[in-house]
C-alpha cells in the first residue's frame, strides 16, 4: 500500500483488496504497518485515532472480512490508549469478522539518520510489552510483530519458541534503511525462527511527505525469498505457504530444538 491520511480511502483500498484476494483464492491478506492512517503530524492526525471500539475503519474492516468469508491480518493502526497516548497496534481478523488477536510494537522507533530524517516514535506512542501468537489461521501459528521490532533477535527467539509457522512483519521503512538491511534482517528473522516470514510493506511517496521502501517481502524457513513486490507500486500479489517446507527445515535444522542458554 501507499496508505495516506485519509482513513476512508486506506479502508476502501483494503476493502477492494479483500475482495480481489478471495477472487485469486486467497485464504488470508496481510496489509503494512500504518494502513489506515499515514501521517506523521500529530496535529492533524489526532481527531482520527480513537479507541480501538469506537474505530469505524476497524469495524468496516471487521464486516468485509465476514462478506468475503477471508482472514485479514492488519499490519497496525494507531489506536488510543486511556491514558491519552497510543499503541501501533496489529490486529488478526478471522473469517467470521471477529478479532483472534491484537499485538502492540513493542520497540518504538527512535532514531536520527544521516540523511536528516527524525523520528521519536515513544513521544506519542506507548510500546507493548506482550510476546503474540495467534493459532487457528489458514498459515497455521501466526506470530505478530511490526516494523523496528525486526531489528531484536530476542522477540523472534520467543516467537521461534513458541513455535510459530509463520511471522507477520508489517512495515513502514525508511528509503535508507530499508536498502540497507530490509532484505537481510527478513531473511535472518526467517532462518532464526525457522518460519515463513510475511512483510507487507508501505511503499512510494506519502501525503505526509514521507517515502517508503516497499519491497513486501515473503521470506521460506531457508531464507529464500519467495515474493519480493518491487519498490514503488502498490499492488496485490499472491504466494502459497508450504507446512512441509517448515518441517523440512526444522528436521534438517533442528536450531530451536538445540538452543542453549548462554552464561553471563
Amino acid at each position: 500500500m501507499t496508505s495516506g491520511i485519509d482513513p476512508d480511502e486506506n479502508t476502501r483500498v483494503i476493502t477492494e483488496g479483500l475482495a480481489q484476494a478471495k477472487a485469486g483464492g486467497a485464504n488470508i491478506l496481510f496489509t503494512p504497518e500504518m494502513a489506515v492512517l499515514l501521517d506523521r503530524k500529530k496535529s492533524r492526525s489526532s481527531d482520527k485515532v480513537v479507541a480501538e471500539e469506537q474505530s469505524v475503519a476497524l469495524a468496516s474492516l471487521r464486516e468485509a472480512a465476514a462478506r468475503e468469508g477471508l482472514w485479514l491480518a492488519i499490519g497496525s493502526i494507531p489506536v488510543a490508549l486511556a491514558d491519552g497516548r497510543w499503541a501501533n497496534r496489529s490486529l488478526v481478523i478471522n473469517a467470521a469478522g471477529e478479532i483472534a488477536a491484537r499485538y502492540d510494537k513493542i520497540h518504538m522507533f527512535d532514531v536520527t539518520l544521516d540523511t536528516g530524517e527524525n523520528w521519536r516514535e515513544s513521544s506519542t506512542y506507548r510500546p507493548g510489552n506482550e510476546v503474540v501468537v495467534c493459532d487457528g489461521t489458514p498459515v497455521g501459528r501466526l506470530g505478530l510483530a511490526v516494523c523496528y521490532d525486526i531489528r531484536f533477535p530476542a522477540l523472534f527467539e520467543a516467537l521461534g519458541q513458541r513455535a510459530c509457522d509463520v511471522i507477520a512483519i508489517p512495515a513502514a521503512f525508511t528509503v535508507p534503511t530499508g536498502e540497507a538491511h530490509w532484505h537481510l534482517l527478513q531473511r535472518a528473522r526467517a532462518v532464526e525462527a525457522s518460519a515463513y516470514i510475511i512483510s507487507a510493506a508501505q511503499c512510494g511517496e506519502h501525503e505526509d511527505g514521507r517515502r517508503t521502501y516497499g519491497h513486501s517481502l515473503v521470506v521460506d524457513p531457508w531464507g529464500d525469498v519467495v515474493l519480493d513486490m518491487g519498490e514503488k507500486t502498490a499492488h496485490l500479489a499472491f504466494a502459497e505457504i508450504d507446512p512441509e517446507r517448515i518441517a523440512s527445515t526444522r528436521a534438517q535444522l533442528p536450531s530451536l530444538a538445540n538452543r542453549r542458554d548462554i552464561p553471563t
